[in-house]
């Protein structure tokens, strides 16, 4: 009996030692066992307190570290929407862009191009881009060219409508990945806008030389009807008579033509007067016999403008008449008639003067009624198209309108309104 007590004694020992390792076993030896029970139980309380507050600091470290992983997860989301976005955006001004942009790799593959830059490519040869990897023979020799130096290299081509493109090439640096980026811009309507540039100074050229020339015509011209003026009212027989009536109706289309061209392409400065309508359109008539009788046409003054007066530079005011009887006599048949007439109008209070010319002709196309005035417009061969549009700029200089109606069969009639002259208000 006392063996096995001592041997759960010394079994009771060990068991203690493993709870309380700072106690040596022979510290253990001859104490009782409830005070060994005691100190092992308190060294077991206390480790279990320094345990239990090491799992409260390991709770708190690990709560700290999952809220410090929660923002940083939270800030890279953030960031990675945010370059999402900027891609996006980027993306977008990449594929508006007017030029086209090419990204090349140091290992000659291309990375990127832009909607634009397929289509200026496209536009250098017939072959369809449906892949830029492997690079096509001809693109690769075309950016090769244009790797040759950072100066802007142009190409000509004729297909999809581009003529022109010029390609420019910005190397990065190699600690930047060293990529080659292309621009590539269609020159087609900086092209396009020299060669109008180029007919435009022609133009302007030939115009001033155009008005040169009439302005030279025009002063022997006027010697000229002044002779045939002089002739047709000597004691001719008629065969002579009439050869001078030719001779006059040519020298004053001539004329009229000279003038047509000098007003359109200098815009002389007006010289107004007051003018007496009733008598200046009797004496215009008679001038315009000539011309209807080459015509075989007749010339009537219906108007009622005697005493009517207006600001108005004569000469110019005989321009507009001329060239709108020249068109008349042009359309109506042999035996037409051309009507001259007018009057003092009343609409909404105003007081214009309205002067119609009528002619019984063909009338004009309803598809051409609105393009009579424009730049050069004209139905007969041979016709410069400036009547009407020196016309209508003469009767604007003078603050009036002119109108025109029209009906196919029924003829033409242009109306001209001008207003009082201060004098007769």
């Amino acid at each position: 009996m006392a063996d096995a007590l001592h041997g759960s004694s010394s079994l009771m020992s060990t068991s203690l030692h493993v709870l309380v390792p700072e106690m040596q076993p022979a510290a253990l030896e001859g104490l009782p066992l409830e005070q060994i029970l005691a100190q092992a139980f308190s060294t077991f309380n206390a480790a279990a307190s320094s345990l239990e507050c090491a799992y409260v600091q390991l709770q708190a470290e690990a709560r700290r570290l999952r809220h410090e992983l929660e923002v940083k997860n939270c800030d890279l989301a953030h960031s990675l929407e945010e370059n999402r976005r900027m891609r996006q955006h980027l993306d977008r001004i990449l594929e508006g862009l007017p030029c086209g942009v090419l990204v090349m790799e140091l290992a000659g593959n291309v990375s990127f191009a832009n909607p634009e830059a397929g289509r200026l490519l496209g536009a250098v040869s017939d072959a369809a881009i449906d892949s830029l990897n492997p690079l096509p023979v001809w693109i690769a020799e075309l950016l090769t060219d244009a790797s040759s130096g950072n100066e802007e290299h142009e190409y000509c081509c004729r297909q999809g409508g581009v003529e022109a493109i010029a390609v420019k090439r910005a190397q990065l640096a190699e600690d930047n990945g060293g990529s080659s980026i292309f621009i590539l811009q269609d020159r087609t309507a900086s092209k396009r806008l020299e060669k109008e540039h180029e007919a435009l100074r022609r133009r302007q050229a030939l115009a001033e030389m155009a008005a040169l020339l009439a302005h030279e015509i025009r002063n022997p011209l006027g010697s000229l009807e002044l002779f045939a003026g002089l002739l047709a009212g000597s004691d001719l027989d008629p065969e002579p008579r009439r050869w001078i009536e030719q001779l006059q109706a040519g020298l004053r289309l001539l004329s009229a033509t000279a003038n047509n061209v000098l007003h359109f392409y200098s815009a002389p400065e007006l010289h107004p007067a007051p003018l007496d309508l009733g008598p200046w359109l009797q004496t215009f008539v008679q001038f315009l016999e000539p011309l209807a009788a080459r015509a075989r046409v007749r010339v009537e003054l219906a108007a009622q403008l005697d005493g009517v007066v207006v600001a108005a530079d004569r000469h110019r005011l005989e321009q507009v008449m001329l060239n709108l009887a020249l068109n008349a006599f042009r359309v109506m048949g042999s035996g037409g008639t051309l009507t001259f007439s007018g009057g003092i109008e009343l609409p909404e209070g105003q007081r214009p003067v309205c002067v119609r010319i009528r002619d019984n002709g063909p009338g004009i196309a309803s598809a051409d009624l609105e393009r009579i005035f424009e730049t050069g417009f004209s139905t007969h061969h041979g016709c410069t198209g400036l009547g009407l549009l020196v016309a209508k700029a003469i009767v604007e200089q003078h603050g009036g309108t002119i109108e025109v109606s029209s009906r196919a069969g029924h003829g033409t009639t242009f109306t001209l309104s001008f207003p009082l002259s201060k004098e007769a208000q």
